[in-house]
């Protein structure tokens, strides 16, 4: 395994956001640039400033933008409850303890991202009860928890990912607090200090039997050496009723955002790919997901396009990786994901995919900042990815917000976290 030597310097580059070429990893055929790798990483993250008073993203036109929920602590995840509440998980990237020059870029990044704090580590219900739009309460449903992420309901529980381990609390119907302290179900990979992709997500099986776990690498490209990821970069399959897991995809550089695609009834995921190798590479990309799939990292990205930092061991024999549906673009960092299944947004948007794009760092010209669509047909793409909310960067490249979770509230109207607005906003039509 060749190391990654950092010289302790940034090439800061140039600011602004064009839409960049079709060509340039985008769409079901991407056609990739040569990498172009550096000793000297591009870091170039958009300063975060929060919103204005009265300020709010754009939408296309017909539709209107409110704060459904701010004031939070930054609000990553959101899952809505049967009863039509909305959990927000509340966490943020703790500051790395140790982890060499690669935990110190880090830090230095999420700082400058706004994204650099103590973790709120809680979950806090929002709830619309005549389903107005407007929150009419609020509540701390769960604290004290470990960096919380991803949270499903199934049947008399509630799970949610902490950062090291899957734990569940008993749920009432219409509770506004979890009781007690929960129970740990699975322990997840987990490294102190240096933990890199800390997000767990979840999302269960349609017949409540399983929960699909995602688990990011703890570095760009297995930096440490491979045994160190043992069990990263994968998505993972808990089973409830023999509270067994096994892997059940694999070389996924940071999996995140999963849903169901309600066409095909499989299960989607966002990924996020490496750095390092040009403004134009590695792309993004949301794929479905085959059970004992190999999508590549870090040995190959992008099917078999080979990268070359990081050596094959002779005694590993890799399977052929798998190439993903659709490129997002280089260092989007696509998060969130979501397919929609309601009715209230236009025909256009009704079974295709929404992406919350946190935003680049690693890019010369800044990237991402936006909640974008994919329209789907007949169970996959059927379209270029477009625009749906943005505003999130001002005209001087400043971070009023960053988007990750997507979902639909009980009206059908969409619901984005913001974790550098701390707003939860609302999309609804006119």
């Amino acid at each position: 395994m060749k190391k990654l030597v950092l010289a302790a310097a940034f090439v800061v580059a140039a600011c602004g956001q064009p839409a960049p070429p079709a060509e340039h990893g985008y769409g079901a055929e991407p056609q990739l640039p040569d990498p172009q790798s550096s000793m000297l990483p591009t870091v170039n993250t958009a300063d975060a400033i929060g919103w204005a008073q009265g300020a709010a993203p754009a939408a296309p036109e017909g539709f209107t933008v409110t704060r459904y929920a701010e004031n939070l602590d930054h609000p990553r995840w959101l899952y809505v409850l049967p009863n039509g509440d909305v959990l927000v998980a509340e966490s943020s990237t703790k500051p790395q303890e140790g982890g060499g020059l690669m935990g110190w870029i880090r830090n230095s990044i999420q700082r400058g991202a706004g994204a650099l704090s103590e973790s709120a580590d809680r979950i806090t219900l929002l709830s619309d009860s005549d389903g107005d739009g407007d929150v009419d309460a609020r509540h701390v449903f769960a604290e004290n928890l470990n960096q919380p992420f991803g949270m499903v309901l199934v049947r008399d529980y509630l799970y949610v990912a902490n950062t090291d381990a899957l734990v569940r609390f008993r749920y009432t119907p219409n509770s506004v607090r979890a009781p007690g302290q929960p129970e740990t179900v699975l322990q997840l990979p987990n490294h102190a200090g240096d933990n890199g992709h800390w997000t767990r997500n979840l999302i269960a099986s349609a017949d409540g039997t399983k929960i699909y776990v995602s688990v990011g690498s703890s570095s760009n490209i297995a930096d440490y050496g491979m045994e160190v990821e043992e069990g990263r970069a994968a998505i993972w399959e808990y089973d409830i009723a023999t509270n067994q897991s096994r892997v059940f995809a694999s070389g996924l550089r940071n999996p995140v955002g999963m849903s169901w695609n309600p066409t095909s009834g499989e299960l989607w995921v966002a990924v996020n790919e490496r750095d390092m190798l040009g403004d134009n590479l590695v792309p993004d990309y949301i794929t479905h997901v085959q059970d004992g799939a190999f999508y590549g990292w870090p040995y190959y990205y992008w099917g078999d396009h080979r990268d070359e930092r990081v050596e094959i061991p002779a005694n590993v024999r890799l399977q052929s990786p798998t190439v993903p549906d659709l490129a997002l673009g280089a260092h989007t960092a696509s998060l969130g994901l979501h397919f929609y299944t309601g009715t209230v947004l236009p025909e256009h948007y009704r079974g295709g995919a929404f992406i919350g794009q946190h935003g680049s760092w690693n890019r010369s010209e800044l990237v991402g900042y936006r909640v974008a669509y994919v329209p789907f047909a007949n169970g996959r793409p059927s379209g270029a990815v477009e625009d749906f909310l943005t505003g999130f960067l001002t005209a001087d490249n400043k971070a009023q917000g960053r988007p990750v979770g997507v979902t639909t509230d009980r009206t059908g109207a969409l619901l984005v976290a913001d974790d550098v607005g701390n707003i939860v906003w609302r999309v609804a039509p006119n």
